[in-house]
């Protein structure tokens, strides 16, 4: 009978949301410990059981350091406020419009693109030597050669500021659009239009206060991501020195074991500096909240209008052109044989690129494949599990729990990867399939969670209800009618955690143990080697895979309800 018992709990889901807490939460937790007890000297490894604070002594007298965290800082929050302004001023100037619609239907498609893939076109675009530069040259540039200008990798972390804007401002104006979509934000801005308030002013006034705590959450993720990115980094940034987190793991790797106190100090020290960046965007917010007060309520009834209208949709359209260029520029450097400069399309065609390379791809994407699906496949059940638990608890989960979400997506991955990896080596699985696959989990699980939060928990119970009145069990009607019509959720929230796990670099460097290869590390490695050709077929590859996954999603699902209109629909 307590067999019996114990299984009847297990089915009824009860301990599932802790079992999900543990699984994602515990190794970061195990990580950040371990990465902060070699910071204050405790790294018995290496021979050392005494605490100190020598390593840190040996990080603030280090020459790169205020450099290094000065590039990160200028970066991160430029970037994050850059890309906030640009959705912000997109959605009030041109929300419900037809421009609006297309940009919104091209979000998808955008942010399955990874960062480094993304990264690796926009620097084939616009080097000196790069496609831009060539179509103009030397007609309009009188370049006959190209230019001795620090375009990437720039002193200045311009080219990575771009970088990160052009793939966080979509997911920013996905999580406003979102936002607003509620019934109360529709509302507002209906009435604030129908008291004389233009659309710009209307929506900064009557619908951003509301919608900006429900995105408040995803602004300190981006902010958290610029401030701690290595992969689009390593790709763009400055490298004499480079931003903080690339200098972290140059130590982390440096062959000389001593700099792994110094590493795992400046990791800690990278943690401190992303919650301290947190608070400041939140002291900066209700800093701007008391200035704008006395505006938001003084009745004027347009801000300007015109200007914000062309600028955003400006910004967009380059944001837009400068996406399509990096992703064409990719494909033909993936199939050039031959292409001097300043020719404006390669002289020479061939596959060879692809042919030489042929069993490292195959290997890299059976590993990028099956890494990502089953990921992704478990974070599906884990989080349908914690959504159908909700469901006959009759309790939703909270603003903690959320926040507990965001958590992996907020703590930087070098300030926890590398404890994370010594536990690994403790328990004997570092460079295994399980170490690998579960360094990917923790990040794909907050996506897939969120992306069927709002479908399963906004369902309509009556469905379930009509055949629990027919006599069909829980899991009966489960099975039967809930995830029937969750189908298309489902498969969609399976093509963002498969896209979240192919964008993953620093995952797979530590929990691999140099011991697998993804598309994305093959292609963030080989960014350094000069050899354009190889670097875009990686780059290619790494792109198309989310693509397809989207796109046999949305096959698949239009298909199996081709006869069924309602749930066809987007």
């Amino acid at each position: 009978m307590a067999r019996l018992s114990i299984i009847t709990d297990c089915l009824s889901l009860k301990y599932v949301p802790a079992f999900t807490l543990l699984v994602f939460l515990g190794p970061l937790a195990a990580g950040l410990i371990g990465t902060i007890l070699p910071a204050f000297g405790y790294f018995p490894a290496l021979g050392s059981k005494d605490f100190s604070l020598l390593s840190w002594e040996h990080l603030i007298e280090h020459p790169a350091l205020p450099e290094a965290l000065y590039l990160t800082l200028l970066s991160g929050f430029i970037a994050t406020a850059l890309s906030l302004g640009l959705a912000i001023a997109f959605t009030a100037a041109w929300q419900g419009s037809p421009s609006f619609n297309r940009v919104r239907k091209l979000l998808a498609p955008i942010l399955a693109i990874p960062h480094s893939a993304l990264a690796i076109g926009f620097a084939f675009l616009l080097a000196p030597s790069g496609w831009l530069a060539r179509l103009f040259s030397p007609g309009l540039t009188g370049w006959d050669t190209p230019p001795d200008i620090a375009i990437i990798h720039d002193p200045f972390a311009v080219s990575l500021i771009l970088g990160l804007v052009i793939k966080e401002t979509p997911y920013l104006l996905l999580m406003i659009i979102a936002a607003s979509d509620q019934g109360q934000a529709r509302q507002r801005l209906v009435l604030a239009q129908t008291l004389g308030y233009s659309p710009v002013a209307a929506w900064i006034k009557a619908v951003l206060p509301l919608i900006y705590r429900q995105i408040r959450l995803p602004i300190y993720a981006v902010l958290a991501f610029s401030l701690s990115v290595v992969d689009v980094a390593l790709i763009l940034g400055p490298t004499t020195p480079p931003t903080l987190p690339v200098l972290i793991l140059r130590w982390f790797n440096d062959p000389d074991l001593s700099y792994r106190a110094l590493a795992s100090t400046a990791a800690a020290f990278q943690l401190v500096i992303v919650i301290l960046s947190i608070l400041a965007w939140y002291l900066l917010e209700q800093l701007v909240a008391q200035i704008l007060c006395g505006w938001l309520s003084n009745g004027q009834r347009s801000f300007a209008e015109q200007t914000i209208r062309f600028f955003s949709r400006s910004f967009f359209q380059l944001l837009g052109s400068i996406f399509c260029g990096s992703l064409l520029v990719i494909v033909l450097w993936s199939f050039t044989r031959r292409w001097r400069y300043p020719d404006a399309l390669p002289s020479e065609w061939s596959i060879q690129s692809w042919h030489s390379n042929l069993d490292t791809l195959l290997l890299s994407g059976c590993t990028t494949l099956i890494t990502g699906i089953i990921s992704a496949l478990i974070a599906i059940t884990l989080s349908v599990a914690c959504l159908e638990n909700e469901k006959r608890r009759g309790k939703t989960a909270g603003s903690g729990a959320l926040w507990l979400l965001y958590l992996p997506l907020m703590v930087p991955q070098v300030s926890f990867l590398f404890g994370t990896q010594v536990i690994a080596i403790k328990l004997g699985i570092d460079g295994s399939w399980l170490a690998l696959i579960w360094s990917h989990l923790l990040f794909v699980l907050p996506y897939v969670f969120l992306s069927l939060a709002d479908p399963y928990r906004y369902q309509d119970e009556r469905f379930v209800n009509i055949a629990h009145c027919l006599g069909a069990s829980p899991w009966r009607a489960f099975w039967k009618i809930r995830l029937p019509l969750l189908l298309r959720p489902l498969l969609f929230a399976l093509a963002i955690g498969f896209a979240v796990s192919v964008a993953q670099y620093l995952p797979t460097l530590f929990a691999g143990g140099g011991r697998f290869m993804t598309l994305t590390t093959e292609a963030v490695n080989l960014s350094a080697s000069g050899n354009r050709r190889i670097i875009s077929v990686y780059a290619l590859l790494q792109g198309l895979f989310p693509l397809l996954v989207f796109s046999a999603a949305i096959g698949f699902s239009n298909f199996i309800f081709r006869h069924r209109r309602a749930l066809s629909q987007p």
